[in-house]
């Protein structure tokens, strides 16, 4: 966690960064929100800015969004003063912290800002598997891929990656290649020289300079295009980026991490990614399963988020009713822990007393939880979907053969599930499969049972 000061703070500077310093943040100062945006811009970088609410805090915000440097400010001011707490949040602060500093106070703040506190948790062999293997080369500056569906935790096995690591003290920095568009994803990752476009009123300091001697992290480097690819293949290889605009190139010293949740073997042979940088960074990779695969995980990541936003919330202990506990088990979870931590959140607002109901398991829309789909449904559909991938040049006949029997196989044969998860009757589905039987095609014999 970096903090950096931005003021006087009215003679409280050295309280403000002890009890900053004894919460485990890097801590910095600035006298004016001058020096504040280029301490930024130069690649110093920062988590969170407590700045002093007698200085333009609007300011500060708009220089460095100007630049596309995003970093939340916590406003400082003498006294619970509501007017000044009131202005600092409509000029774009956060929070408001009186001063003297309360240390318990602060605390929180970096906390709620901070993204290195989420611990990692697991019971499912799977999951030791792959934090035994991260153990293994967390040591080593070999690059790694960490793969896996939306929400499984990719950042957070990164981060923990990196603290594990030689690098420990030095930076983590992350980039997200997805959500920063296509023509500024370059000047964010290698900087850029003053004038180099419109815009470039100074010199900036890009990603990789700002990870030196660290780990950068490259979260969805699916997302980036192709001629961007190849520059960063250079740095990879080289160890020297260029700035956009710059005449010489400049070293770096960083470890890669990234992450994806596509294939990126099957984005190669589409030809949106390149294969000599997918061979740069997968010299070891991290695969995540999603959640419901490692269901055993589900009870131990319920109970953390439950004590965590109790916690937060100030309601005391609660716990899931066995009931409840069943229920979380057998939901099919499809936005992984990001889902069920969400869950969580919301159940511990919903619920009264210590034990939290099934009534207070709700999704986003505030409809109850269902159980999961059974397991061959659930097969069926990741089925339907990897096949609907590869329909170009091919008849319309050949496509929904191949789309019955995969969807088929993947239900073990069971006729129901596979004419629910393809959206046609049961009649409709015997009489294609009696066709393809008459054509000599191999056909998915139906289960035992009688329902099939």
């Amino acid at each position: 966690m970096r903090v950096l000061i931005v003021g006087p703070l009215n003679g409280q500077i050295a309280a403000a960064m002890k009890i900053a310093l004894d919460q485990g943040a890097k801590v910095q100062h600035a006298e004016n929100i001058g020096q504040a945006t280029t301490a930024l811009r130069s690649g110093k970088g920062a988590d969170l800015l407590m700045v002093d609410v007698a200085l333009d805090i609007a300011a500060l915000i708009d220089a460095n969004e100007s630049e596309r440097i995003r970093v939340p400010v916590v406003a400082c001011g003498i006294g619970s003063d509501p007017k000044l707490a009131a202005q600092a949040i409509r000029a774009g602060a956060k929070e408001y912290i009186p001063l003297p500093p309360d240390a318990e106070l602060i605390a929180a703040v970096l906390a709620a800002v901070s993204s290195d506190d989420r611990p990692l948790i697991a019971e499912d062999p799977r999951m030791l598997e792959v934090f035994t293997l991260a153990d293994q080369v967390a040591a080593s500056d070999a690059s790694i891929l960490i793969t896996g569906e939306s929400g499984v935790g990719k950042e957070v096995l990164a981060r923990y990656v990196h603290k594990s690591s030689k690098r420990a003290a030095a930076p983590f920095i992350a980039v997200n290649c997805a959500a920063i568009p296509e023509n500024l994803l370059e000047s964010e990752l290698f900087g850029h020289e003053k004038g180099a476009f419109t815009g470039a009123l100074a010199r900036r300091i890009g990603k990789f300079e700002e990870a030196h001697g660290g780990t950068l992290l490259l979260d969805e480097i699916s997302e980036m295009d192709l001629r961007l690819q190849a520059k960063l293949l250079r740095a990879i290889q080289e160890r020297v980026i260029d700035r956009v605009g710059g005449a010489k190139p400049v070293p770096v010293d960083i470890r890669i991490l990234a992450t994806s949740n596509r294939d990126l073997s099957l984005a190669v042979r589409e030809g949106t990614f390149r294969q000599d940088l997918l061979y740069r960074l997968n010299v070891v990779n991290l695969r995540i399963p999603p959640l419901r695969e490692r269901k055993s995980d589900i009870p131990a990541l319920a109970a953390y988020f439950i004590g965590k936003y109790a916690a937060a919330n100030g309601v005391g202990p609660k716990r899931l009713s066995p009931e409840a506990l069943r229920q979380v088990c057998d939901h099919a979870w499809r936005g992984n822990v990001r889902e069920l931590e969400n869950a969580m959140h919301r159940a511990v607002l919903l619920s009264s007393g210590p034990e939290i109901g099934v009534d207070a398991i709700r999704t986003p829309d505030g409809s109850l939880i269902t159980a999961a789909r059974d397991e061959y449904a659930a097969r069926a559909a990741d089925a339907a979907q990897a096949a609907a991938r590869a329909l170009v040049g091919r008849t319309v006949a050949d496509v929904e053969q191949d789309l019955i029997l995969e969807t088929l196989t993947h239900c073990l044969g069971n006729r129901t599930h596979a004419a629910n998860i393809l959206g046609i009757s049961i009649r409709t589905l015997r009489n294609k499969l009696r066709i393809y039987l008459d054509q000599g095609v191999d056909v998915p014999p139906p289960p035992n049972s009688a329902a099939a």
